[in-house]
């Protein structure tokens, strides 16, 4: 009798004590807290580090690091949402470090905030307020870290099994890994394309990494990028008021251009997805919406040329510390913190490697997301191209300054000893009071 009776007592015990490890173990692997996305430049529909010369709107909202120019009008933020007003840095859907110059510049919701203003120039709130003073975001630093993050994306191999198909003036990017898909694509075969056409699953994250010096949509004519929808089985032309999968598709789509001076939209296109282009004039002609931000050294537009509010929602490996923060969650950042500070922010982001803040710094963040949190997986690993979250079993890398990839799990060596010691005693404590009460009895 006493056999079974230890065999119990341990079996108890150890249950007990491992329950005790294992849940603050998976409760530190949780994927969301492994969510990075572009920071700062998250939140605005245009976030440029230089000039930003625009008409006639931006339906999301605006930072400029140089002067901008929006000589024949231009509204910022209509499509804000509350939550993501709250979530501007100070609440300003216009940041405008440097001068202002403009007769007729709306910010439709939020503050606003401007460096100097030219001769005659109006800037108008409708539910905040336009002041002058100095900007709420250190632009030298987030472009620091976002060419830093540009660089680290491109670096990550093309996916096992995508493919990049050039037919004539088709190109077709097909990827099937449900988390990430990372393609390669030559700014050449890329501007030959009249039609785009991307097939990836559903909630996956896609970085279409675009080489090359310079990219002109207009070369070829490029008109339309056609999403794939699983629940039509066709293919979807995007704009504004139809994209595949109701928007999933484009909100984690990002198109990276680490290398480009120069990224011509052409008008007649509407561009599905967030285009990262840091070192990069970007123009966006004179028509056709860009689906997404715009993330460029300089922007110019003009006509009807416009962004569109979709935030890109998707999570990245090691990219900006700040999380990217989802259309309807507040950021976690405090609007009056510079945005270029390290990892104090509760984001549970890392900074890419040759970033200014401390890289493989984890700190707790927000779960509820459309995430980067937007989708609730976890950022891929930079060092395979079949990345999988760590909720997958594949860890979430991020390079740091010494090349080697963020741990996302707990250590399995020393927690796992004492968790063999801590299982024993108590099993062990176990077993002995049962002898005991069984002895008594006898």
């Amino acid at each position: 009798m006493r056999i079974p009776i230890s065999a119990a007592a341990l079996a108890v015990g150890g249950s007990l004590a491992l329950a005790g490890l294992i849940a603050p173990a998976a409760h530190a692997a949780d994927p969301a807290q492994e969510c990075r996305g572009l920071g700062v430049a998250n939140l605005y529909g245009e976030f440029i580090e230089g000039d930003d010369t625009h008409t006639p709107d931006a339906e999301g909202a605006v930072a400029v690091g140089g002067n901008a120019d929006f000589t024949g009008g231009f509204s910022v933020g209509q499509e804000l949402t509350a939550a993501q007003v709250d979530a501007l840095p100070g609440k300003n859907a216009l940041v405008v470090a440097g001068k202002i110059t403009g007769h007729n510049t709306q910010v439709m919701k939020g503050n606003g905030v401007f460096g100097a203003k030219a001769d005659g120039a109006v800037a108008q709130a409708h539910q905040g307020t336009v002041a002058q003073g100095p900007s709420p975001i250190d632009f030298k630093a987030e472009f620091a870290k976002l060419r830093a993050a540009s660089t680290s994306l491109a670096a990550v191999a093309q996916t096992s099994g995508a493919t990049v198909q050039a037919e004539g003036a088709k190109l077709t990017l097909t990827g099937g890994d449900a988390k990430y898909n990372s393609f390669t694509v030559d700014a050449a075969k890329l501007q030959g394309a009249k039609d785009v056409f991307l097939k990836v699953p559903a909630g996956s994250v896609t970085v279409v990494n675009v080489t090359g010096g310079s990219y002109d949509m207009a070369a070829a004519g490029t008109t339309g990028f056609h999403l794939w929808d699983e629940g039509k089985k066709a293919f979807v032309l995007d704009d504004k008021l139809q994209s595949a999968q109701g928007g999933a598709i484009r909100s984690k789509l990002l198109w990276n251009f680490p290398t480009a001076t120069k990224v011509v939209k052409n008008s007649q296109a509407a561009w599905a997805g967030t285009v990262l282009a840091p070192n990069a004039a970007f123009d966006l002609g004179s028509g056709g919406p860009v689906n997404g931000s715009v993330i460029a050294a300089s922007l110019t537009g003009k006509g009807g040329a416009e962004t569109h509010h979709y935030p890109f929602t998707g999570c990245l490996p090691g990219t900006v510390p700040t999380p990217s923060v989802p259309p309807t969650v507040p950021a976690t950042v405090p609007p009056t913190v510079p945005s270029g500070s390290p990892s104090a922010t509760p984001s549970g982001s890392t900074a890419p490697s040759g970033s200014a803040s401390p890289s493989g710094s984890p700190s707790a963040a927000p779960t509820g997301s459309a995430k980067p949190s937007a989708s609730g997986s976890a950022s891929p690993s930079a060092g395979a191209s079949t990345s999988a979250p760590a909720a997958a079993g594949s860890p979430s890398a991020s390079p740091d300054a010494g090349g080697n990839l963020a741990h996302t799990g707990s250590g399995p060596v020393l927690p796992l000893a004492i968790g063999g010691a801590v299982v024993l005693a108590a099993g062990g404590g176990i077993v002995v009071a049962a002898r005991r009460k069984a002895a008594k009895r006898a």
